[in-house]
């Protein structure tokens, strides 16, 4: 893969800005739809698919938790099955090991039942298990009744995103990594963008910045109401002797009055199993520890009205998430809910993740897809999980929106916009 290309040779058709698995995702169906198309792809990082799309459980999500309707529950639908097929057809590995979101107590039996309902909306097909029933599927977990959704399993996000990335390359895309974006402005011809290495100019871009998704969007001057709030998910993975120790993904059922899912346990594509995410505040957009503090990041979210609203609103959970992430045994606990065999020799080291949530400026969490257009751009302003999901259909419905917002017609390069 192409690591740096000259900067006066890389003029583009189209930038896609983002070499997480959604950028190269729109970069490679770009190239089929546009034969012929320059398209020029830029990641700041020195290979792809480092935060978020290689910094998450591994889970291809079957979309039980969204509204029916929504983009999010349309986009992971379809996503669960393009995911599959993809790592199919390209053997990648993946598994369709099933999901069981399991109730503890009778408040959690009431709340499974309307997932229940909600799951049979998005047309999952899901299947009640009583106690028993769940004691048979799974008897090292404990619980009072569990939804089963066998739709849900686990793959390699960043196998998939090398295997975009290559396919995109043969199509006659360039990568070029190690190129930070520090200026972006649109005039009525185009998109100059100015890495640290040199300036690009483009006809198009397709921004997929993720973690600094508001600040691109900025550069483009649109009027955008929200800001990114990096939330870190710590995991822990489980020793090797406890990696059979459940057939299918493991959640809890989660609190409606919470914005995250809660701690679960996740069978890896690598044989091994990990427990989490739990939610942080992070000190900084890549804030991977508690000692990676970015003091410009953080001036960023006090100076926004909608964070301090949120942390009106999220404050007793986000304190119970941090005393948890300080004090190993607290984490525990949620994990013994449902399997009161773990004990704390059980928890060790794993690489976080960092979660790019939009936070608008009334202090809610904006849950769903936020896709913008600039004067001679498209922004994806929020992509959240079920983001490596739905990298297929999302890039899909961006390549759609770009030519529609560009008028474009099928098979028509951009240099005739």
């Amino acid at each position: 893969m192409s690591t740096l290309l000259s900067l006066r040779d890389a003029d583009a058709d189209v930038l896609v800005i983002g070499g997480g698995i959604i950028g190269v995702s729109t970069a490679m169906q770009l190239t089929e739809r546009y034969p012929g198309m320059k398209v020029v792809l830029v990641e700041k990082e020195d290979s792809l698919a480092v935060h978020q799309s290689g910094h998450n459980s591994g889970v291809i999500h079957a979309g039980v938790y969204y509204t029916p309707g929504s983009f999010k529950a349309d986009f992971c639908r379809r996503g669960a099955a393009a995911t599959y097929e993809f790592s199919r057809r390209h053997n990648i590995r993946y598994e369709q090991c099933g999901k069981l979101i399991v109730a503890t107590d009778d408040l959690e039996v009431r709340r499974l039942k309307d997932l229940f309902e909600r799951c049979t909306r998005n047309q999952l097909e899901p299947k009640w298990l009583d106690q028993n029933e769940l004691t048979s599927e799974e008897p090292r977990i404990k619980g009072k009744a569990a939804i089963r959704v066998e739709a849900s399993g686990i793959a390699d996000y960043p196998a998939i995103t090398r295997t975009m990335a290559r396919i995109a390359q043969q199509n006659g895309a360039s990568i070029m990594l190690g190129q930070r974006v520090i200026r972006m402005s649109e005039d009525t011809d185009g998109v100059t963008v100015t890495t640290e290495r040199g300036k690009l100019r483009s006809k198009h871009a397709i921004v997929c910045a993720g973690l600094m998704a508001d600040k691109l969007a900025r550069m483009c001057n649109l009027d955008v109401d929200f800001r990114i709030v990096p939330f870190r998910g710590e995991y822990f993975r489980l020793p090797d002797s406890k990696s059979a120790i459940v057939r299918h993904l493991i959640y809890p059922v989660p609190d409606p009055s919470l914005p995250f899912l809660g701690v679960h346990l996740t069978r890896m594509i690598g044989g091994y199993v990990t427990v989490g995410p739990n939610a942080v505040l992070a000190t900084a957009r890549e804030g991977y520890r508690w000692r990676n503090v970015n003091l410009t990041d953080m001036a960023g979210m006090a100076s926004f009205a909608g964070f301090w609203k949120m942390l009106k609103t999220y404050g007793p959970s986000g304190l119970s998430e941090v005393r948890n992430s300080l004090w190993k045994k607290g984490y525990l606990e949620l994990c013994q809910k449902y399997c009161p065999e773990l004990q704390l020799s059980d928890l060790e080291p794993y690489p976080a993740g960092v979660r790019a949530q939009a936070v608008s400026g009334n202090g809610s969490l904006i849950h769903d897809f936020l896709i913008q257009p600039s004067r001679r751009s498209l922004h994806v302003c929020n992509a959240p999980s079920p983001a490596a999901t739905s990298a297929l259909p999302i890039g899909e419905y961006l390549v759609d929106a770009f030519a529609k917002e560009f008028d474009l017609a099928p098979g028509i390069a951009a240099t005739a916009a």
